[in-house]
């Protein structure tokens, strides 16, 4: 894409389970608009169209205006999770057949030892064909291609009717020739193939992971380059001729082309975007250190965000699946506002991690659901409105209440009101636990961030988890419900470019260090010049994944400094040490360290919008719009409603009370106070402290 290729107005659209959020940023003036559409799972590109369509329509912009167009999909994330990819082929160095059988000797976390068993892989032995060939872990070749056996094995595949067709052959990431001649040889057999190449999608060690990443990427790879060409010809129709971005795991964006080739890189698309909105939303209030969470219909998603850096791991899964390509770091649980509520068979109330979707939905949206969840709690203890975005979407309560009482509370022998407390305890419990995962056991204090509730559902929950967890503030942003679509509109191009350059025993070859940073940096310009990003808006940075001698795993920092000599060295294995003793309590430091991978990333930058700011005159109870009867510590109180929109800066609203918007509702508890940040965000403390 022209990097500059128009000043016009940018589009953002992420399509969550129950509703598609979209953001309209003028960038000229700064304004920002927002809507919501439902999503549309049977076809997500409708609700993509109907999501741009409505955002040109309430920013009364024409086609011709939108500059660019931004996206967050899900789409390779349901194919994997759904196990609904396309049948791969796959081609191996012979003797790595089973390398996806074998996998890693581990039970995943939560699973019963005695009970688990080993999912069924997404590529079966009878579909992966191995070659005669083999290259060692410097790229010396130690015995030709058997380039006969690649031509049969394309045959075979195609007269099984596969069209996805995977390559990983034995220490590609430091000779990726055989793979590159195989691709041509499967081609030259099979011109309908779609190739995923691990030279291109992961060129780093570990056989099962790079495997997986692989065929993953062609697991998915025909659905979303249909999808992609979809939502390109949707926005034809529409008559917009921008060009399409799509959110990376990363935190950044890429162009459809690029999406086509590595699509796998789109796996937490989605919870990416919201991830990057919180960390421009707490820059602009000054908050640095926070914890994401984004609640939605079926998920809450939990990040953390350290002196304002995302926090990325090569270590992430999607499913059952390891993804070893640069993703957020994220802790996730089925917790939303769809997360229906029974009774086990032993008589517990359970909540999560099943979801009533967008389709039937809660019992209270009157579209056939009949099973409680999350968001029927909420309208039973008075939290919500009867009514949502703004009047378009009316709430039955009396509805709630009924599948409450079937479901809930008569076996177990309470009220209403208790069985909805109980399913929001249960849920709040359940996401303070997720927390705990990502900061307790990465070595963070989460009483020393910021709480950033977001989500269509994120801040009715906020105030409670911070309770919980002993967070003393709070951020809610301006717009809570649509933050993932915001951070489409502040994110900036990124790649990543890798390389496994092992060093072992305490031994460090500053020239091949060099060697290998000079030519990842070398593909960093490359790609930045084939997506136009003008010299002045480039960003290259480099890291360093690092491991004690005998340890399995390693943990990446950034490089120490411009150069490569002794002094950035050093300062790159102290920040390794130091980021142990973070994790893990204790540093080796007499013990010697071994460099595994050097990673170059590139970002183009885009110029970030202003926020607007909140009123400047204007006192709570010109916002006050009503009273509601919530229902807390065993009885009901009545309390303040107020349309947040109208709160002026600095006004300060004290709980209980409830804030409605048109994207979200927001809960302030008892004992506490939110104030009006001057860029419109709100500030919640404990009244004791504030």
């Amino acid at each position: 894409m022209n990097h500059q290729a128009s000043q016009g107005a940018i589009i953002g659209v992420d399509t969550g389970g129950t509703f598609t959020d979209v953001t309209v940023l003028d960038p000229q003036t700064g304004r920002i608009w927002t809507a919501k559409t439902s999503s549309t799972p049977d076809d997500p590109s409708r609700g993509f169209a109907d999501g741009v369509a409505k955002g040109m329509q309430v920013a009364s912009l024409e086609s011709v205006d939108i500059g660019r167009v931004l996206h967050a999909t899900t789409v390779a994330t349901n194919l994997i999770l759904e196990k609904k990819g396309s049948r791969v082929g796959m081609l191996v160095t012979d003797g790595f057949k089973y390398v996806l059988e074998i996998a890693r000797q581990d039970v995943p976390r939560g699973s019963n030892l005695l009970a688990w068993v080993k999912p069924k892989r997404p590529v079966p032995p009878q579909d992966i064909w191995e070659i005669g060939g083999r290259v060692d872990q410097d790229g010396r070749v130690i015995d030709a291609l058997d380039e006969e056996a690649v031509r049969t094995a394309a045959r075979a595949i195609k007269a099984e009717g596969i069209t996805a067709v995977a390559i990983v052959f034995l220490h590609s990431y430091a000779n990726s020739e055989f793979e590159r001649r195989a691709g041509r040889i499967v081609l030259e057999e099979h011109p309908e193939a779609m190739l995923s190449l691990s030279s291109d999608v992961m060129p780093v060690f570990r056989e099962y992971e790079r495997s997986m990443t692989t065929n993953l990427n062609g697991y998915v790879m025909s659905s979303v380059s249909t999808y992609v060409a979809r939502l390109e010809s949707r926005l034809k129709e529409i008559g917009v001729a921008s060009p399409l971005l799509l959110m990376k795991s990363s935190g950044g964006v890429t162009s459809a082309r690029n999406v086509r080739r590595v699509p796998v890189e789109t796996a937490l698309s989605g919870p990416a975007a919201g991830i990057v909105g919180a960390n421009f939303i707490g820059a602009s209030a000054g908050c640095r250190n926070l914890i994401g969470i984004d609640i939605g219909g079926t998920s809450a998603d939990i990040s953390l965000i350290n002196k304002g850096e995302l926090g990325l791991t090569v270590g992430g899964r999607v499913g059952d699946w390891p993804v070893g390509l640069p993703m957020v770091d994220l802790s996730t649980i089925g917790a939303g506002g769809g997360s229906i509520a029974r009774v086990t068979s032993t008589g517990t109330l359970a909540v999560g991690p099943h979801s009533a979707g967008a389709v039937p939905g809660p019992a209270c949206y009157g579209r056939g659901g009949t099973e409680p969840t999350v968001t029927d709690a909420h309208i039973v203890l008075g939290h919500l409105p009867e009514y949502l975005l703004g009047g378009a979407l009316r709430l039955d309560k009396a509805a709630a209440r009924r599948a409450i009482e079937e479901r809930v509370a008569k076996p177990l022998n309470l009220s209403v009101e208790h069985a909805a407390r109980g399913i929001l305890d249960i849920a709040n419990n359940n996401m303070a636990g997720a927390i705990r995962v990502l900061s307790v056991e990465r070595g963070y204090d989460p009483r020393d961030f910021v709480l950033v509730p977001f989500g269509g559902a994120g801040p009715l929950h906020g105030s409670a988890i911070a309770r919980i967890m002993g967070i003393q503030t709070i951020l809610i942003p301006p717009a809570p419900g649509v933050l993932s679509a915001l951070g489409l509109l502040v994110s900036n191009l990124k790649a990543e470019f890798s390389r496994t350059c092992v060093q072992r025993h305490g031994r460090h070859d500053l020239a091949q260090i060099a060697s290998v940073y000079g030519q990842l940096e070398r593909d960093a310009v490359a790609w930045l010049d084939k997506e136009e990003v003008p010299q002045g808006m480039r960003r290259i940075s480099r890291v360093a994944s690092l491991r004690y001698e005998h340890q399995g795993f390693e943990l990446t920092v950034p490089w120490g400094g411009d150069k490569f000599d002794e002094a950035g060295l050093a300062a790159t294995i102290q920040a390794f040490h130091d980021t142990h003793k973070r994790m893990y309590t204790f540093a080796q430091e007499d013990t010697p360290v071994e460099i595994a991978t050097l990673r170059v990333d590139a970002i183009g930058l885009f110029q970030p919008p202003s926020l607007q700011p909140a009123p400047a005159t204007g006192s709570a109870e010109d916002a006050r719009n009503g009273t509601v009867s919530l229902w807390q510590d065993g009885g009901y109180v009545d309390a303040p409603v107020y349309d947040r929109m109208k709160l002026a800066a600095g006004v300060r609203v004290h709980g209980p009370a409830v804030l409605t918007q048109l994207d979200c509702t927001t809960l302030l508890l008892a004992g506490q106070v939110a104030e009006v940040h001057p860029l419109a965000s709100l500030l919640v403390t404990e009244e004791s402290r504030s």
